[in-house]
């Protein structure tokens, strides 16, 4: 190959040019990304380790958090985001990042899509130049290539809506003109560049938000809010906040650097003055407040989503940060995505092996961080669960670590979700799209990559990822009283304050705290550092699959992943076991299972 060019969807404006970084694997940012280095922190990916600063970077899409845009845009204002962004397929959250960058700090980095066709051609390419007009070159020569020409400034939104077959009601227009104040005027204006670039033609109300934004990236997370929160900005709908980067009450006493603490408790506070409520929980599914079934709703955190969509049947789109607010000041979001019921149908149909015997709750976030690697972007219905019985507990646990590998915006198992009675209802009829049938060598596979660790001594036992429940506070608690934990193991929990305060109503939060586990709310384990994490810990383990993915990139450590039963046992000696679950040992008398 000596040079080809082709014609890219532009999802932001600019030119660029650079040495090509390129993977067929999607990559979230947050988790993924260091926000202050470039670096690929994502130790499950083919990227691993290398630095996207100044290079033109080739994924299929973004996955995972929501948190990804805030992440992209962190590293745009720092100085240290790629060239450009080059999509197989159009990505919301890294969309958005770019977009706020340009809008608010004006601040450009281009994002396109080129469909599948075109980016396997990237493949062989070393060197990529894009051009304001969307034409993409490639070339398997490392050396540069003539520069591209420069951007040509984007008319202004106001002047475009029109153009784009979008028609704005008297009430939106005016929000548009600025007649509720400067913030809900940006705020629009992202809400309808957002709109524009998911083919929506019109705007529909919501009932309620959750945002997930108000996570400390760095300045720039800081910057974005308090600047909404100095523009007057107030949301229009009740709003919850997701968890936030500390102990917004117990930081000092936890250690937290102040360089770290203060602006973290800042950005959190600048939500509340914006009329947000201070729930600083990543479930918000388990509050007094959660939706009802078919009410139109903007919720941000990538788990959280996932659970309203598929366990609830509320309606909500994957926000990405910084959107979220600003559906939340204006009270309007695109119609399209998960709002528009056909949207909402599988396209993967996956089939479950029968296993050895019966699982434990480890299996639920084991299948799910598989299938998540599955779906890819695909709405999947999984077979083989309908006489099983998974607790809201276990879908929660599912629900998480699918979010985490996957970038779909739910999931369907048959008999157990709301809208997959049978498999052909959440198949809306049709046909799948594909179908593939899980095996007992995948499940391993995918067991031996969560549960990665070398060593058997752990250090420190991470639980509440997502923020725990009542039920499992109970259960813990049980799993707990009347054992000794291990002196050289810390035990650490983290759970919102609405189950932080039932739990302690019901007498369970007394014995976990007994046991010596140190209780930690408002913020989540995809948050924690040192020294919650202590410094010489090597090792941590967990019952949570998004965890178990995301820690050994966010702290360094090596991971063990088992049973919430394991991982009490384990503070308890201070040792995993390192055996398998009996469930994921193939039965020679089970040849489905060994298939």
């Amino acid at each position: 190959m000596s040079s080809q060019t082709m014609t890219a969807c532009q999802l932001t404006g600019g030119s660029a040019q650079g040495p090509l970084l390129y993977s067929d694997t999607p990559l979230s940012f947050w988790g993924g990304v260091h926000p202050a280095t470039g670096e690929v922190i994502d130790r499950h990916h083919p990227l691993s380790s290398n630095i996207i600063t100044g290079r033109v970077l080739a994924i299929p899409s973004g996955r995972g958090s929501c948190t990804g845009s805030s992440v992209l845009m962190e590293i745009i204002l720092n100085g240290h985001g790629p060239a450009a962004l080059v999509l197989e397929q159009p990505d919301e959250i890294l969309a958005l990042g770019a977009i706020v960058a340009e809008l608010v700090f004006g601040q450009q980095l281009p994002v396109v899509s080129v469909g599948a066709e075109a980016f396997a051609k990237l493949h062989d390419a070393r060197w990529v130049s894009l051009s304001a007009n969307g034409q993409l070159t490639i070339s398997s020569d490392p050396e540069p290539m003539a520069a591209p020409p420069l951007a040509t400034p984007e008319a202004p939104l106001a002047s475009v809506e029109a153009s784009h077959g979008f028609q704005l009601n008297p009430a939106d227009q005016a929000i548009l003109d600025g007649a509720e104040g400067k913030a809900r005027q940006v705020a629009m204006q992202i809400v309808l560049r957002m709109a524009r670039l998911q083919g929506a033609t019109e705007l529909i109300d919501v009932v309620q938000a959750h945002i997930d934004g108000c996570i400390y990236t760095g300045s720039a997370s800081l910057r974005f809010a308090s600047q909404l929160r100095d523009w007057g900005g107030k949301v229009k709908i009740p709003t919850t906040l997701n968890s936030i980067s500390v102990d917004q009450r117990r930081w000092r006493a936890l250690g937290i650097d102040p360089a770290f603490g203060e602006p973290a408790s800042a950005l959190a506070q600048a939500y509340v003055d914006m009329g947000a409520q201070a729930s600083f929980t990543c479930a918000p599914y388990l509050l007094d407040s959660a939706p009802k079934a078919g009410e139109e709703i903007v919720w941000g955190e990538s788990n959280a989503v996932v659970y309203a969509n598929s366990v609830l049947g509320a309606h909500t789109a994957k926000y990405a940060d910084f959107l979220d607010i600003c559906i939340a000041l204006t009270g309007r979001a695109p119609r399209a995505g998960c709002h528009l019921i056909e949207n909402r149908r599988a396209t993967l149909q996956v089939h479950l092996p029968v296993l050895p015997a019966a699982p434990d709750d480890a299996f639920y976030p084991l299948l799910g961080y598989l299938v998540g690697l599955l779906a890819g972007s695909r709405i999947p219905v999984i077979c083989g669960l309908e006489s099983a019985r998974p607790s809201l507990d276990d879908l929660k646990a599912f629900g998480a670590a699918f979010a985490t590998t996957s970038a779909a915006p739910m999931f369907h198992i048959v008999n157990v979700t709301p809208e997959a009675p049978s498999a052909q209802a959440a198949l809306a009829g049709l046909p799948p799209e594909a179908q593939h049938h899980l095996t007992l060598v995948e499940l391993l596979q995918a067991w031996r990559e969560l549960d990665s660790a070398t060593e058997t001594q752990v250090d420190l036992v991470a639980l509440g990822n997502p923020h725990f429940s009542e039920t499992e506070c109970a259960a813990l608690a049980q799993l707990l009283k009347g054992h000794q934990r291990h002196p050289n193991t810390a035990i650490v929990l983290t759970l919102g304050r609405a189950v932080s305060e039932r739990a302690e109503r019901n007498g369970d939060l007394a014995v976990i705290k007994a046991f010596g586990v140190n209780v930690i709310t408002d913020t989540c384990w995809c948050m924690l550092e040192e020294p919650v994490v202590p410094v010489a810990a090597r090792v941590i383990m967990t019952n949570s699959g998004k965890y178990a993915h995301y820690a050994p990139g966010l702290t360094g450590r090596q991971v063990h992943f088992g049973s919430l039963a394991a991982c009490a046992q384990t503070a308890c000696t201070g040792q995993a076991t390192g055996l398998l679950p009996t469930w994921l040992q193939p039965d020679p008398a089970n040849a489905c299972a060994r298939s």
